[in-house]
């Protein structure tokens, strides 16, 4: 499921929701062929991620979101850039080409792992 991100309340609601579940953000520029390649990977993941919410804001759009969303999380802004948070917490981001279906699931997987151990 995507959910658009256009207002704070848009973000907070997603970060709470990181409480209980990752959640991915995914920052997509309109104007950037790079981005649109992302963000083809980035839908297509989401189809096949069931119970994982994404949310993507439309970084030329809705710049004052973006950089709020870069600003809370201590990293740069950067477009295309798909954010994995839980707890409130960036735990694995990437930009440009690294963003892919494989990667998203991979970085999913790896988080999944990675708590499972702590447990």
């Amino acid at each position: 499921m995507i959910v658009d991100l256009r207002q704070d309340h848009d973000l907070e609601d997603l970060v709470d929701r990181s409480k209980t579940d990752p959640v991915l953000i995914f920052k997509h520029s309109t104007q950037c062929p790079i981005s649109a390649q992302a963000y083809e990977e980035f839908t297509d993941f989401a189809e096949g991620a069931r119970g994982l919410v994404c949310g993507a804001v439309l970084v030329i759009e809705n710049r004052r979101l973006s950089n709020a969303i870069a600003e809370r999380f201590g990293l740069r802004h950067e477009s295309p850039q798909a954010l994995l948070i839980k707890d409130g917490r960036v735990v694995w981001h990437a930009s440009h080409w690294s963003i892919t279906s494989e990667s998203l699931t991979e970085a999913l997987v790896s988080y999944a792992e990675s708590t499972h151990q702590r447990n």
